[in-house]
């Protein structure tokens, strides 16, 4: 069961829309900790 999974999603992937997801998650995390780090310094001050 476990193999057949990993096959599926290996399978799935495709470079293209890999790289852009990774992207879009890469960029939302970047905002998102930006926006954190700037709420925290907010609360300190």
């Amino acid at each position: 069961m476990g193999n057949s999974l990993h096959n599926k999603i290996y399978l799935g992937r495709r470079p293209v829309l890999d790289s852009k997801s990774l992207l879009a998650l890469a960029l939302t995390g970047a905002v998102a900790g930006c926006g954190l780090a700037w709420l925290l310094l907010r609360s300190f001050k």
